[in-house]
């Protein structure tokens, strides 16, 4: 049977079982391959397909394993505690200091790499302050969003680790060139903050200064007992020279990680109970991401080793006129706003990137810049209703899906325009190959 077909046949079905839910992504990126590798014929040399995409995508497991433990415990020990509340303190009573607010505010949050986690703590910091005046919550879930949207390219935050694992590159490689493209599109969304902090003094005014406040403080960490806030400058300098570290590229991203939550385990919990505790207290997420990236490994393993990435890659070709061929990074940057809403993450980046890709080879755009390309969607992807976090997000702030998604759709559109100009503007994916 041809091996392009069988390769098509192999991501429809891979998408078609995780977008009805007959089948989680953990169990089809094992079982669905591996099907059609034996129906193709490749019994004989499964198993080593398999083991070479889990060897290659083991340091991004392991990066993103330490990871998520290391920022959720700097979460815990209260680290992020005071900036969250003196940015509080300081939008408190004017509508636009709120909106910016809330922006910085998930960002901030937003490191932790959970989108559930970050709607919980920035709704529950906020909403009372949108409660108390009036203003639209419409406004409030589009920061939130759009901002969880652009923070969500870190490479422990989901998109960029599955786009690294389904080419088989380095994370943080992938990941440090699209800084200048976040910050902008952060900028933008300050941006727009201001535009509906005008709209609303206007409708509102102005809060009075010596009016009487709600807000008596709050803590990011969720559990009581794990605060160290006598740590806390530690902690922040502990965080610090971890990121200068991933910028300098003085050590692999893996091996920092690792490191950096040995240290911050040692110094925060030096009892081993304790130790024990917050990893327990983290291992469903973890547990969650990682086992998601070496399932990968089998689907990618399988897709390369068969040489079906380079037949449906073909086929692909194909299709693409000569003249838009050497333009394969902004099409797939283009072709990332919509696949990633109506198709989950793992189809896109597991299903079609690599085909993207491997095209994009035949006109000289790197796999490298077609990954990064296919993260600018990102954005407008938690607009799909097949992402659970987008529920929790406006039930938490009282509001209908649709009116979010209509709502929110065009600034989250801008947005992903705004980083794909930017990256490009920046070299971190060509115009043209």
């Amino acid at each position: 049977m041809d091996l392009a077909l069988l390769g098509f046949l192999m991501v429809a079905t891979f998408m078609t079982l995780i977008m009805t839910k007959r089948m989680t992504p953990l169990v089809a990126l094992i079982v669905v391959p591996t099907a059609f590798a034996l129906i193709a014929g490749f019994a004989s040399g499964l198993g080593d397909m398999m083991i070479d995409g889990i060897k290659n995508l083991a340091p991004t497991g392991v990066m993103l394993l330490f990871a998520i433990l290391f920022f959720s415990i700097m979460t815990d020990t209260g680290l992020f505690d005071p900036l969250v509340n003196r940015l509080l303190r300081v939008v408190h009573g004017d509508p636009m200091a709120i909106l910016i607010g809330t922006v910085v505010l998930c960002a901030i949050v937003s490191l932790d790499g959970d989108g559930s986690t970050t709607y919980i703590i920035t709704i529950a910091a906020l909403l009372p302050l949108y409660k108390r005046y009036d203003m639209n919550r419409l406004y409030l879930c589009c920061l939130l969003m759009s901002t969880s949207g652009i923070m969500n390219l870190t490479p422990w935050g989901g998109p960029t680790a599955r786009a690294a694992s389904a080419l088989k590159l380095d994370p943080a490689t992938l990941f440090l060139p699209l800084i200048p493209g976040m910050i902008a599109g952060l900028a933008f969304l300050i941006g727009l903050a201001i535009w509906f902090g005008r709209k609303e003094r206007r409708r509102i005014g102005h809060v009075k200064a010596n009016e009487p406040t709600a807000f008596t403080g709050m803590a990011v960490s969720q559990f009581p007992e794990a605060r160290r806030p006598h740590l806390r400058w530690f902690n922040g300098a502990l965080t610090l020279a971890l990121i200068a570290g991933l910028v300098s590229g003085i050590l692999p991203l893996s091996v920092l990680m690792m490191l950096a939550f040995a240290i911050a385990m040692i110094v925060n919990y030096p009892q081993v109970a304790e130790q024990k505790e917050r990893i327990a207290a983290h291992a469903g997420n973890v547990l969650s991401v990682v086992s998601l990236i070496f399932a990968a490994g089998i689907f990618t393993g399988i897709l390369s080793g068969t040489g079906m990435v380079e037949a449906m890659s073909q086929e692909v070709v194909g299709f693409i006129p000569p003249v838009l061929g050497p333009y394969m990074a902004p099409i797939t940057a283009m072709l990332s706003l919509p696949f990633t809403f109506f198709i989950s993450n793992d189809a896109f980046y597991f299903g079609m990137l690599p085909i993207l890709a491997e095209a994009g080879a035949h006109y000289g755009v790197s796999p490298m810049a077609i990954a990064r390309a296919s993260l600018m969607g990102q954005p407008v992807h938690l607009l799909s209703p097949l992402v659970p976090s987008t529920y929790l997000l406006v039930s938490l702030a009282g509001i209908d899906l649709a009116d979010h998604q209509r709502f929110t759709l065009v600034p989250a559109a801008v947005v992903c325009v705004v980083m794909t100009l930017v990256g490009m503007a920046v070299l971190a994916f060509p115009l043209v190959g």
